[in-house]
């Protein structure tokens, strides 16, 4: 499978995923809005969250798929890489057990450090507590789909992987629907996110089986390939962690905003995710595989490419959805998510935050691509520096922002911190021959540019002709169908001004779906 059948399976299903996911946080905004609980609940949400992004998909997919594809090369019979998949196993649900057991059992000094701008309010520290120890088990169930999900993406299986967080999104959304009316709303949501996590695991298990890639449990020992997979990964685990802790930080600084900056960071940054997901995601997801064949098979001019036309689809994509994000931002929220409890004002706060996130959408992507570089080649030391000095850098910028810009400032430090992220990545895999820009992304860079500043100024142009979009006198069909038409004008002159300009030719895509390039 090319590298663009492969990212457009990921997308694919990731863009299912996402507008369940709007469809769920819309109707988390009708319910929980945008105070005490709606806090409470993104804490409770956010911790399993940091450990899964920081160990199951950070530091372990950056270790795994490199080793498990190398001995599915090695060995035609697949018997190795299943025997190293058995016996990672094994340790994961092990040590899991372990640590999520530890973890329930400390909450409350656990939300000491995670939420502490909670603790002079006992209600709000209690509920954050309570709900913190319902979500926490889903560590252990989306630990299991990040080894199964590694497994299947090293043998070209996307489409399943890509479709599990569609489980956890119905999961929450049936919770909304049917628990809420009888159930606290906070309780419902935090039990939907365990069940969700066991029946993603129970998913990916089923589709191992029916591929003939089904792992037995073992008994947990430290063989030579988990002691090989352990010392790959610690690197891993810092610089995940590092960028993990950056977001938690962000967090704890919030606790001590007004009430619902917390709110607004999550709400913004769930839309922000939707371009992150269905294309950083995707094409990181689809790269580290493809780039670890080729750098196995010493094919490095190969490898080289790869890259190039991994970064240029992704930032013609990206551009414009940074643009529009920034340009429109409030459209989109308010439409979205102003309705029940989420006012007007939640509405502009919000909408600000998406804005000065957006700035960075860019560069969140282009991380995602340029970390594979050093993980196919079983390098993960050497992101972990850049992480951590990124951490420390971003953490000084927040707590200098956050008193003038509340919110806002948080948002723009985790936009400057990662372009700075990209320059030092771009530039470690240029030291080392592992990256260079080819002349044809240098030749187009800038006229995605243009194509998108010309693209802003339509978007301007109809925001500006449309009038007001919250407040109670705006009524949500016509705001929907302005919002289509935005999006559908947007579309339109980006496609017609890059097709002008030379910025990417229509009649590529098919070609790059077969996996053929020009240089």
């Amino acid at each position: 499978m090319s590298l663009w059948r492969a990212t457009a399976t990921i997308g694919g299903f990731t863009a299912i995923s996402r507008v369940a996911g709007f469809a769920r946080d819309i109707l988390m905004t009708g319910v929980l809005g945008a105070g005490m609980v709606a806090d409470c609940f993104v804490v409770a949400f956010k911790l399993p969250n940091f450990f899964r992004r920081m160990f199951a998909e950070g530091a372990f997919n950056a270790a795994f798929v490199p080793l498990y594809t190398r001995r599915l090369t090695e060995d035609e019979t697949g018997e190795t890489a299943r025997r190293f998949a058995e016996e990672t196993l094994a340790v994961l649900v092990t040590v899991l057990l372990a640590f999520v057991a530890v973890v329930e059992i400390c909450m409350p000094w656990v939300m000491y450090g995670l939420a502490p701008g909670f603790v002079g309010d006992s209600e709000k520290f209690a509920l954050a507590v309570e709900l913190t120890r319902i979500t926490f088990p889903y560590l252990l169930f989306i630990s299991l789909v990040s080894l199964q999900g590694g497994i299947l993406n090293s043998c070209g299986r996307f489409a399943a992987v890509a479709g599990t967080p569609i489980i956890l999104n119905l999961t929450m959304i049936a919770a909304m629907l049917w628990l809420t009316p009888t159930f606290p709303p906070g309780h419902a949501l935090a039990w939907a996110v365990t069940a969700g996590g066991l029946l993603q695991a129970l998913w990916l298990f089923g589709t191992l089986r029916s591929a003939g890639l089904g792992l037995r449990l073992r008994l947990p020992r430290l063989t030579a390939d988990v002691r090989q997979l352990l010392r790959v990964m610690a690197p891993a685990a810092i610089g995940a962690g590092a960028m993990q802790v950056n977001l938690m930080i962000d967090l704890i600084i919030a606790s001590f905003l007004p009430a619902g900056s917390i709110s607004y960071l999550f709400y913004a940054d769930r839309v922000n995710q939707l371009p992150i997901g269905v294309i950083g995601v995707a094409v990181g997801t689809a790269l580290l595989p493809m780039l670890s064949r080729q750098v196995a098979a010493g094919q490095e001019q190969d490898s080289l490419s790869t890259m190039n036309r991994a970064m240029e689809m992704s930032l013609f994509l990206t551009i414009p959805c940074a643009v529009a994000s920034m340009v429109v931002a409030e459209p989109l929220i308010a439409t979205m998510f102003e309705r029940g409890a989420f006012t007007a004002e939640d509405t502009w706060n919000t909408a600000m935050t998406l804005a000065v996130f957006s700035a960075g959408l860019p560069a969140y992507i282009l991380v995602k691509i340029l970390t594979p570089g050093f993980f196919a080649r079983h390098d993960t030391a050497t992101p972990v520096r850049y992480s951590i000095f990124v951490l420390v850098l971003n953490t000084l910028i927040s707590l200098a922002l956050m008193g003038p810009f509340a919110q806002l400032g948080l948002a723009a430090a985790t936009a400057i911190a990662s372009w700075i992220n990209v320059g030092l990545l771009t530039w470690g895999l240029m030291k080392r021959g592992h990256f260079k820009v080819d002349a044809r992304l240098r030749r187009r860079f800038p006229r995605m540019l243009v194509a998108a500043a010309a693209m802003g100024l339509a978007l301007w142009g109809m925001d500006t002709a449309f009038g007001p979009w919250s407040g109670p006198e705006v009524s949500e069909l016509p705001r929907v169908l302005k919002l289509a038409a935005l999006v559908a004008g947007g579309i339109a002159v980006y496609a017609i001004v890059s097709q002008l300009t030379g910025a990417l030719r229509l009649g590529e895509l098919r070609g790059l779906m077969r996996g053929k390039t020009e240089s």
